[in-house]
């Protein structure tokens, strides 16, 4: 009996394709988890006692090029099927990782600097509203850095270029920053609930939301700079 023409593929099949795309998310996600695990080790070592303040932060850069890494595979298959997610994350890691430390580990030693001061408001004589105003520098650079980080990891622009893209998007696209404020409280809840190992386990979950929520920032990049 001859074949039907336009038969329907089996591997084409509703289950095949879900089948594929939870392995695909499972291995993204497992490569950014494994590269989480020197921060996570980092972490664990150090206590919480006031003199580790200005290191803690810090202890996140090691996670940071793989992040980013699970970012650009993340965004490449959102733009096509990609059957190797594996390679695709192999290829951020290394088109991004020099990019992105260099935006992100300044950042994090601001962060550090702030949350020292904070600590130590009380030897430093430092008064509640210079506390706010602390408070309100390290929410800023938190916002900016995570905008950094998708558009490093998405596009191929000079650091400084990114670097002043991330601060222009936060105020021409403030549903996109209302967004990134949301995610940053989200991941603080689940690492107040579940610790820093339970944000790394719901990473790939909160990286596609990141995607998500600065959508409209990365359609006008492409549109202005790249298109």
């Amino acid at each position: 009996m001859a074949a039907q023409a336009g038969a329907r593929d089996p591997g084409e099949g509703i289950l095949s394709r879900v089948a594929g795309r939870v392995y695909w998310y499972a291995t993204v996600g497992l490569l950014v988890a494994l590269g989480c695990v020197p921060s996570l080790v980092a972490l664990l070592m150090l206590d919480g006692s006031p003199g580790n303040v200005l290191v803690l932060p810090l202890c996140l850069a090691p996670a940071v090029p793989f992040v980013s890494a699970g970012l650009f595979t993340l965004h490449v298959r959102a733009r096509a099927e990609e059957p190797a997610p594996a390679r695709t994350f192999a290829r951020g890691l290394r088109l991004n990782t020099s990019d992105v430390l260099l935006l992100v580990v300044p950042a994090l030693v601001v962060l550090g600097i702030v949350a020292t001061s904070v600590v130590h408001r009380e030897a430093a004589g430092i008064g509640t509203v210079y506390v706010v105003v602390l408070l309100v520098v390290a929410l800023l650079v938190v916002l900016w850095a995570l905008q950094a980080l998708v558009l490093a990891s998405v596009f191929r622009f000079r650091v400084r270029d990114v670097a002043r893209l991330a601060l222009h998007y936060l105020t021409r696209r403030p549903g996109a920053t209302v967004g990134l404020l949301a995610l940053v409280v989200v991941a603080g809840g689940v690492v107040a609930v579940a610790g820093e190992v339970g944000l790394v386990v719901v990473g790939v979950a909160w990286l596609w939301f990141l995607l998500r929520v600065d959508a409209p920032v990365l359609a006008d990049v492409t549109d202005r700079f790249v298109a």
